[in-house]
């Protein structure tokens, strides 16, 4: 077992924010983490920390109990210094016995508790922990940085000392980070194993708050909700001026202040919400209520757009004042900004040498972290084309993009250049310059005489393709079935069978194949699972199951999931009877005959095949009962509510349905699908196609 104690040289380093991304970081390496806080900070001291709160709450890592700060301090008055490292250790003893690696958060100094530099080192050396100082370069030059640590190291017994391992860099700005790029990390330090383990640049969209926690710091009144909950402000717009010179200004993340009797800037606001503009909000001032004539002629805009409107007492210019007094810290409901947050400062950790530091195990389990790293990773890797026809909508748009700046896959959206266009920048996006957008009438004709060809046996002719191929999703296949693209993911806007019935038409099955099937990755809390079929095979016989059981056990392995296949079923071995379990229990007879060499068992009931506790009694000679991560459902109906079940009621996200047995993959989304859903839905496509060598 490994620790890590991450302290800060200063109070606004952001060592909450980095202690989570390095917490991310690690996960991605397949380890089991821990997370410990000694001493909770906070101003009420009944309330836990935010990040605290979340990781126990909300997570799948191990979070050792915390001691309120109330208490250090009258121990300390005390005289009791030992009683409280005691307790301290004894807080973080549990995690050593089930954890690889446990990151434990510093405390931060302030005017009130200036000792706390000092508690951090005697609590990273009783807890025998490497130390990672965190610095921010904001406001500072680069030398005076290394002043700033040299004087923090010092405390610790120097930069030679051995449990200071090296430092992070946190809010790091342009020409900071071309100099340490370059340089490898600050001069000073070069050749002193004093290393630098991480430089995140600063971004405006890791502080940017939701409409709701605007809403709570100014305790106004709720005019209307929208998607309160949703919308971040990324910058604030105070209204003075007339309602033509701000149009140009409106644009996705606006917070909009204004008074409550500009019934001009409130109209055009709505207008520009309903054109598909995402503005934060509308936040009135002065107490002044729109006049109820002029709110029903904006509430069908308001209605339909989302846009939140709140109202508060104060004046227009003490609105914009107070707000800029607002906290920048998360809160523990925030689970978006969390987990960007999270993700993006891990994506600036060199997890290279953490993984050198920790002495990595061989064998790993894939946690939904590690398993999203390796999608992205893997698919960056494989360099594919993907098309998505759903070129014009909005979610579409921004996975494209974010496909695109990350490397993950070189999208291809088909529909109106110029609609796309201008909705690119409503979302208040760049488009990158190498973003492919396609006009369907533009390219059709090309692709009527091989859909002939592909359909002549169904008595297709060239009227009926052209028509057929003024769908995108068919359109889009075609691009596929020509290699002119090497996947294909749509679903955001049309039915799981608009999507997938022209790859049945088009593409076909593979060789080795006689159907499709589909899967679901089921990102649990502390593992991902798969389960299969559950979106295309109605009610398959004993064969078609055993194809879909070696089917999923095989994407399992390709995506990095050791295969262990449990045949679902309401009866456990011998123990039922009728022709739903014989079926499955044929079905595992036919599965293991065919791949002697996979680690298969049925018929299981689902709680013998999960829980370790439940397959000591009904199932205790299994190979597979108790630790199952390919889960075979009997039929559709079983798989589908099973599913949908576990999903909606452990909160837990669902990655897929990814389809089997195609020559070329076609991938379907969730109509409700969130722009990361599609994204790791592009990715997912990227990397099969890589495997079935398009």
């Amino acid at each position: 077992m490994h620790t890590f104690f991450i302290a800060p040289t200063s109070f606004g380093v952001g060592l909450t924010s980095v202690t989570l991304g390095l917490v991310q970081a690690l996960d991605q390496s397949g380890l089991r983490i821990g997370y410990f806080k000694p001493i909770a900070q906070t101003k009420e001291d009944n309330k836990a920390d935010e990040s605290y709160h979340y990781l126990r709450q909300f997570s799948q890592y191990q979070v050792g109990d915390t001691l309120p700060l109330s208490l250090l301090k009258n121990e300390l008055a005390a005289g009791k210094r030992d009683k409280i490292m005691e307790q301290i250790v004894a807080n973080f003893q549990p995690l050593t016995e089930s954890c690889d690696v446990v990151i434990v958060e510093g405390l931060v100094p302030t005017r009130d508790n200036h000792f706390m530099n000092r508690l951090n080192a005697d609590i990273a050396r009783f807890l025998a922990a490497d130390i990672l100082l965190v610095a921010s370069t904001q406001n500072k030059t680069l030398p005076q940085v290394s002043q700033q640590l040299k004087i923090m190291a010092d405390l610790y017994g120097g930069i030679r000392e051995k449990q200071l391992r090296g430092y992070i860099l946190n809010k790091v700005d342009a020409d900071h980070m071309q100099s340490l790029v370059t340089s490898k990390g600050l001069p000073e330090f070069s050749g002193k194993e004093f290393d630098l383990v991480g430089c995140i640049p600063w971004t405006r969209t890791l502080t940017a708050p939701r409409t709701l926690d605007v809403h709570r710091f100014l305790k106004t009144e709720l005019l209307h909700e929208g998607d309160i909950d949703q919308r971040r402000v990324e910058k604030k717009m105070l209204c003075a001026r007339q309602a033509v010179n701000i149009i140009e200004k409106l644009t996705a993340g606006t917070l909009v202040i204004t008074s409550g009797d500009r019934e001009d800037i409130l109209l055009v606001c709505a207008m520009a919400a309903n054109n598909g503009v995402p503005l934060a909000g509308l936040l009135l001032t002065n107490g002044i209520r729109p006049d109820e004539r002029l709110k029903a002629l904006c509430q069908p805009a308001l209605d339909q757009s989302g846009i939140p409107v709140i109202l508060t007492e104060m004046n227009s210019y003490d609105t914009a004042i107070t707000l800029d007094r607002m906290e920048t810290e998360v809160p523990a409901d925030d689970h978006q900004r969390l987990e960007h947050v999270m993700t993006y400062i891990a994506s600036c950790i060199d997890s290279e040498w953490l993984g050198h530091r920790c002495q990595v195990p061989r064998e790993l389990r894939l946690s939904p972290p590690a398993f999203r790293h390796q999608l992205v990773k893997r698919a960056q890797q494989a360099a594919k084309r993907i098309v998505l026809p759903e070129g014009e909508e909005p979610r579409t748009i921004q996975a494209a993009i974010i496909c695109q700046e990350r490397g993950i896959a070189q999208c291809t959206l088909l529909g109106n250049r110029e609609v796309i266009t201008n909705k690119i920048r409503d979302l208040g996006l760049t488009q990158p310059a190498d973003l492919c957008i396609v006009e369907p009438e533009t390219v059709v004709e090309r692709y009527i005489h091989p859909m002939v060809k592909l359909r002549a046996h169904k008595g297709l002719q060239a009227p009926m393709a052209a028509a057929q191929l003024e769908d995108t999703v068919v359109l889009g296949t075609m691009m596929l079935a020509e290699d002119q693209v090497d996947g294909l993911v749509a679903g955001a806007i049309h039915t799981t069978a608009h999507t997938i019935r022209p790859a049945f038409q088009l593409i076909k099955t593979r060789a080795d194949s006689s159907l499709v099937s589909s899967i679901f990755f089921m990102l649990l809390p502390d593992q991902v699972l798969v389960y299969g079929d559950c979106a295309v095979t109605p009610d398959p016989d004993a064969e078609q199951l055993a194809e879909i059981a070696i089917q999923s056990a095989d994407s399992a392995a390709a995506f990095g999931i050791e295969p262990r296949v449990a045949m679902i079923s309401y009866s456990t071995g011998t123990s039922g009877t009728g022709q739903d379990v014989d079926k499955v229990r044929r079905a595992t007879e036919i599965a293991k005959q065919k791949r002697p060499d996979l680690l298969l068992d049925g018929p299981l009931q689902y709680d013998a095949a999960a829980i370790e506790s439940v397959a000591k009694s009904k199932a205790p000679d299994s190979p597979v009962a108790g630790r199952a991560t390919v889960f075979i459902f009997p039929d559709l109906n079983t798989g589908n509510t099973t599913y949908k079940a576990v999903q909606r009621s452990a909160d837990v996200i669902s990655v897929g349905p990814m389809l089997q047995g195609l020559k070329k993959p076609v991938n379907d989304l969730s109509r409700g699908a969130l722009v990361d859903d599609i994204v790791f839905t592009i990715a997912l496509t990227a990397i099969q196609a890589s495997q079935t060598g398009q």
